[in-house]
């Protein structure tokens, strides 16, 4: 189900010569809204090359944004002329151009945001995570887990927050808010703060070998009940990617997480 109208969907597949498996699997949480998370995985041919797309995008306020993104943000980064000599820019370009599109459709996409993970992994041989907002991409290193982004949150990026002229709220029995309201501190959209709020990525990158056996990618309904390491254990366990990926959601929702829970586990090898 394209968006996730169903309370959960899940699939898997795998590269074009089989050494790359993946699985998703996407719950919708406890809220009494439509299911706001949306999610890219597959695996294409471009120039030559094959390139496996993995993107989660946590909704808020509605689900018009992350809905925009699962369809324009990674294609937007493979169709910059200068993806396959710098990546890095490629995907820094494609980040801010989205969130200008997403701005100038506002009134039909109304106010609300998204934030985004992406992962673009190369001929199996190199990967290029970015982020925005509070979603996560964790990667198994020999079983280790190693965060590949990093989260925007409200407590860690005051400074930048308060000198675009917006306030952090801190109060009791809830998480810091921009301005109040959002408990990100980057994301695509949300028009109404968005002079008091960053959406460029954090991008950082990876040579994929032997070593680096699993890429988890997870909205925070996940790592909000959950560690790095103990999501990089329970997927470990599991050979097939999607019976992984559904096992991280379902023990997510044991752990009593109220948000949706959106997974994507990758076996790199």
């Amino acid at each position: 189900i394209v968006g996730g109208r169903s309370s959960c969907s899940s699939g898997k597949g795998r590269s074009h010569n089989g050494a790359v498996k993946y699985g998703f699997a996407l719950l919708k949480g406890k809220a009494n809204h439509p299911m706001e998370d949306y999610h890219v995985a597959k695996f294409t041919q471009l120039q030559g090359h094959e390139l496996g797309l993995f993107a989660i995008y946590d909704g808020h306020l509605g689900d018009s944004v992350p809905a925009y993104l699962q369809k324009h943000l990674l294609p937007n980064i493979l169709k910059d002329e200068e993806f396959w000599t710098d990546p890095n820019r490629s995907i820094f370009k494609a980040y801010e151009k989205t969130d200008q599109a997403i701005l100038s459709h506002s009134p039909d996409l109304g106010r609300g945001g998204s934030t985004a993970v992406t992962a673009i992994l190369i001929d199996g041989r190199k990967l290029w995570v970015a982020n925005v907002g509070d979603s996560r991409a964790v990667l198994s290193k020999n079983g280790q887990a190693m965060q590949m982004s990093i989260d925007h949150e409200p407590s860690t990026e005051r400074g930048s927050i308060e000198n675009r002229g917006g306030f952090v709220s801190n109060l009791p029995g809830d998480v810091a808010r921009v301005n109040g309201q959002l408990a990100v501190s980057r994301a695509f959209g949300d028009k109404n703060l968005k002079l008091h709020l960053r959406s460029d990525p954090d991008i950082q990158n990876a040579d994929i070998n032997s070593n680096t056996d699993l890429l988890i990618l997870a909205s925070d309904g996940l790592w909000k009940v959950m560690s790095n390491q103990e999501a990089v254990d329970i997927a470990k366990k599991t050979k097939d990617p999607q019976r992984a990926a559904k096992k991280l959601a379902a023990e997510a929702l044991n752990r009593d997480s109220k948000d949706d829970i959106s997974c994507i586990v990758v076996r790199l090898k």
